[in-house]
């Protein structure tokens, strides 16, 4: 009986620690579309899908029509936590064997460090891409580490 209760006591932990950290609410994903949605046509498409497009293809979701989002896609995504804040790892960017493509360092770039006109990535010795593109509308230094942390500097 001990032998039980203590397999369901690992159980339950090992559920607790798989839940999501951050889980959206449908009126935060209603909140977030309509944010998003800034033309108000109910498709996210050009300038409005940039960011939420980079993210879907980090977190391996599917979209109907490449570069165009649909509310229902948004909210699948947004309560699956694809647009989950993501915070990087203390000492980032980590030096390591990062076996990210440039379009897949360039999609985190975009989607977790909300960088636009990502350029000239290349990936340098310790496992680290590098590049630049703009940020709140400066321009800044990029670098993707092999965990996917996204760390931004402004150029000086």
């Amino acid at each position: 009986m001990t032998r039980t209760i203590s397999l369901f006591a690992v159980a339950a932990i090992g559920v607790a620690m798989a839940a999501p950290a951050w889980a959206a609410t449908d009126a935060e994903c209603q909140d977030m579309w309509k944010k998003a949605d800034t033309n108000g046509d109910g498709v996210l498409s050009d300038k409005e899908s940039i960011r939420y497009v980079a993210l879907m293809r980090v977190g391996d979701r599917t979209i109907a029509t490449e570069g165009k989002i649909t509310q229902a896609e948004f909210m699948d995504s947004c309560k699956a936590d694809i647009y989950a804040p993501r915070k990087a790892d203390e000492g980032a960017p980590l030096k390591g064997a990062n076996s990210f493509t440039e379009g897949q360092a360039k999609d985190r770039a975009i989607g977790h460090g909300g960088v636009d006109a990502v350029a000239g990535l290349k990936k340098d010795d310790d496992g680290i891409w590098r590049g630049t593109g703009t940020q709140a509308g400066k321009s800044v230094e990029i670098a993707v580490d092999y965990k996917g942390n996204v760390v931004t500097k402004a150029q000086q």
